[in-house]
């Protein structure tokens, strides 16, 4: 039974970055309570969110007094402040690896992956367009994940790079794009398995709010 924390996550089920959130909370079991903030509403986010994130996007996290925002530095507090499982590898090198995956991540592959091939594929009239101009650099996103497999990211302990990435390479597979590259690259593919079947990863990856 996950511990309760006062944590509160501020941010809608279905974003990718409140999904890495829980999927980090899940991990350290730890209870958080979700407060849903759209910031795609109509007339932007309500005021009350912008005074946590001053650009108005999700998530934002609560702690009584503190209030973070930007996912990276929420999964690092997370797995640093709370006891759990440690979701950081102990050597240097190592945790840049993670640092490397995770501004991967971030830089390439979400607005790669997600922005540009999972969002205008799932439009009722799909952008080819856009979709084939982004194949080559998903190409290399996967390729680069690829290379960066080891300490720092796709370990057998999981971690917080490995929890960055589930999210955004959850919906590429909701994709024929992502369904043909994916098993192309059987590290990766094994990766993804052995990180979907963790416990509470597909009732994460399924809640749209």
């Amino acid at each position: 039974m996950p511990s309760d924390t006062g944590l509160i996550l501020h941010g809608a089920p279905w974003s990718v970055y409140v999904r890495i959130v829980r999927l980090v909370l899940a991990a350290k079991g730890l209870a958080c309570r979700v407060d849903p903030v759209d910031a795609f509403a109509p007339g932007g986010p309500p005021a009350e969110h912008l005074s946590r994130q001053p650009f108005g996007r999700i998530p934002a996290l609560s702690h009584g007094a503190v209030v973070l925002y930007e996912t990276a530095a929420i999964t690092r507090y997370l797995d640093e402040a709370f006891p759990g499982p440690a979701l950081q590898p102990d050597t240097p090198l190592a945790r840049a690896r993670m640092a490397q995956a995770i501004g991967l991540a971030d830089s390439y592959v979400y607005p790669c992956l997600v922005w540009q091939i999972y969002v205008p594929r799932s439009r009722p009239a799909p952008d080819l367009a856009v979709i084939a101009a982004a194949t080559p650099r998903a190409e290399t996103c996967l390729d680069a994940l690829c290379a960066l497999i080891g300490p720092g990211f796709g370990a057998a302990r999981p971690g917080l790079a490995d929890f960055h990435l589930l999210p955004m390479i959850d919906y590429f597979l909701k994709t024929p794009e992502g369904r043909r590259m994916l098993p192309a690259r059987p590290a990766l593919a094994q990766w993804w398995a052995r990180m979907a079947g963790l416990p509470g990863v597909a009732e994460i990856l399924s809640d749209a709010g």
